[in-house]
Order: C-alpha cells, then structure tokens, then sequence
C-alpha cells in the first residue's frame, strides 16, 4: 500500500506510522512523507519513510499543487492526515471538489468545530459533559464581570495543544502574570479546575458507524519540568485501560457535536476528559487526529493505523461490528525523547532502592 503521511516533523505521524511498521502485518507498506518544516525529523528517517517530500503549508497556494504532484508522481492511494491544520484543509477540498486520494477525514464544518475548544465547552457543557467554561482577553484580567469562574480555575489557549497556556491559576495575580509570559495566545479560555484523572479515548468511525474505540490515562508527560502546568501535551507514562464509563462519556460528546453540526459519522478522533472531584469524566476537548503514543495501542493490540488502512483498502475480511478494545490488567506505556516506547506491567515498577528488575 502507498500511502502519504503529512506533517512528519510531529510526534503523532512518526508514531502511526511506527505501528504500520513494526506491529501490523495487514499489507507491505510504502511510507511518503512530507512537511513544510525544512528541519523536521520526519523528512530524514529513511528507515521509516520510504521517500519524504517538502511542501508548503496548508494555507498556501503552492500547497495542493506540490501535494497532488507527489501523489501522482508515486502512486499513493491512500493520505493520512494529522496536523489540524492539513486535515482542515483537506477537509474542505473534500467538499469542494474532491480528493486526490482516499482519506478517513472529518467532515469540513465538524473539524473546524472541535479545533476550538470553547466551540465544543459551549455545546457540551449544557448536558454536564464538559466542565464550565469562558472566554477572555488579555484585557479581562481584572474583570470580575468578565471572569466568571471562582479560584482556582484552568486556563489555556482555546486552540492548540492541550499543554498550549495551560496552568492552574489560584488568583488575579497570577493571571496577569500568565497573561504576560504568553503574549502569543490572544484568547484564553478558562474552565473550572478538575483535579481528577486525564483520560483519552480513541474513536474510529466510518460511513455512518462507530467502529473501534479504546481508553487509556495519561499519567506523566515528556519534559514536564519545563511546563508550570507539568502538562506539554506529549504523554510518558500512561495506562491502557478498560473504562466503560469513559467510553460512554465520549460517545455522547461525539454523538451531540455531530448532530449539532449536521457531521456525518467519519473521522478518526481523540477525546480527551478529565475527572471532577467526584470522580465524573468531562470532556475537555476533542483532537480531530490520533495522539503521540498511537503506536502504544498498537503494541497493547489496538492498532488503529492498521484498522483505518484497512477501511480504506475495503479489506472484506475486516469486522466492521463495533468493538471496544480490551487491554490485560496492570498495562502501562512509558515513553520518551528519541527512545522506542515500552509496554510492561505497572506492577513490574521497581519500588525499592537496590531492587533488580
């Protein structure tokens, strides 16, 4: 299969395509990649990238003409596509007129839904889905009017990252603070502090249908030292878990958004929730691609990469009933800078100085 894998210079496209690689056994896979970053990493990984192409950002003329070059230059019949800002356009040149190659996309109005954080807070927050939220400018700091949430509250940029701007404020001057040190984000959206566990949970739907969905904890991140928060959006310790009240959660989020926006049932997501001080999951937001540790899944034996490919391909032998994937107890996942992620038992940790493992 040749497939076109955009934004490589990110995490979560290198990690799909590590679960082709490495844990699925569907077909041989031909892996293009491209980017518009000259410097990402993606674009010199021969052993994971069959050939890599540089390209020009989404938003720019030059864009669809290099892209459908390299698709017909190659071959490829199948795009997978990550970066929000690549799979809104494509997306878009969806419905208007078509795509060069077949794609598992969101539909164009649904994308541009979820990619705003405080879009989907207001549709879901009415049905105690979401946690109570608003949006503020810089200028708002010292409005009380305008603040209408009680300290401590969460604050983070209503686009981006999950870890862009994120921080737990307990007082007005620690949002002016905030404010200052981050004069990139123009809106800030702040929600009320959940101190519970963060979940993700994975849905693949197709044609009308949900057909796959897993659950896991993010527990630690990458590099959290240097986020106040301890949040950079990039998970090295987490958990596979069986949640049902997750998954259902996530589900009524999804069926909602897509019934409010008139969305057909067909993307691949990642709802992220977060627990409030009873326990309840919220949906704190909703990444219209897969996340960095997708090849984690697949190693457990939840392979969406390969899942999707299969779709795409009309594999007949492929169970398109829906199917929740299970994990055994006590499964984790670590990961880290430049390193191959490992799944182990949680009760394999070493807990003692001088233990052997």
């Amino acid at each position: 299969m040749k497939i076109l894998i955009t934004g490589v210079g990110g995490v979560t496209p290198r990690s799909f395509a590590q679960a082709l690689r490495k844990y699925s056994r569907y077909k041989s896979y031909n892996l293009i990649g491209t980017d518009s970053n000259p410097y990402a990493l993606g674009l010199y990984m021969p052993s994971l990238f069959d050939k890599s192409y540089l390209v020009p950002d989404a938003g720019d003329s030059a864009y669809w003409p290099a892209v459908k070059k390299i698709i017909s230059d190659e071959s490829i019949e199948y795009a997978v596509v990550s970066p929000e800002a690549e799979v809104i356009a494509w997306a878009k040149k969806k419905t208007e007129s078509g795509l060069p190659c077949r794609a598992i996309l969101p539909d164009y109005n649904l994308a541009v839904q979820l990619v705003d954080k405080a879009l989907v807070s207001d549709v879901l927050a009415p049905y105690g889905l979401a946690p109570k939220s608003c949006v503020i400018n810089r200028e708002d700091a010292g409005d009380e009017k305008k603040i209408k949430l009680p300290y401590p509250f969460w604050i983070r940029s209503t686009s981006g990252s999950s870890g862009l701007g994120a921080l737990k404020v307990n007082h007005e001057g620690e949002l002016k603070a905030w404010m200052f040190i981050n004069p990139e984000i123009k809106k800030f959206m702040i929600s009320e502090y959940l101190p519970g566990r963060n979940f993700a949970c994975k849905m693949l739907y197709y044609g009308g249908e949900l057909i796959r969905s897993a659950v896991a904890e993010r527990v630690m991140y990458v590099m959290s030292n240097v986020a106040p928060s301890g949040i950079t959006g990039n998970t090295s310790f987490g958990r596979l878990l069986n949640n049902p009240d997750v998954f259902n959660v996530a589900r009524k989020a999804m069926d909602i958004i897509m019934e409010k926006t008139k969305s057909g049932k067909h993307g691949f997501f990642t709802v992220d929730l977060k627990e409030d001080d009873s326990g309840i999951p919220k949906v704190t937001e909703v990444n219209i691609r897969a996340v960095a540790f997708v090849q984690c899944y697949a190693a457990a034996g939840a392979n969406f990469p390969e899942d999707i490919m299969r779709l795409l391909d009309d594999d007949p032998a492929f169970d398109r009933r829906f199917k929740i994937y299970e994990f055994e107890p006590d499964v984790i996942f670590m990961r880290d800078v430049d390193e191959q992620p490992i799944i182990m038992k949680e009760s394999q940790i070493i807990t003692n100085c001088g233990e052997v493992c």
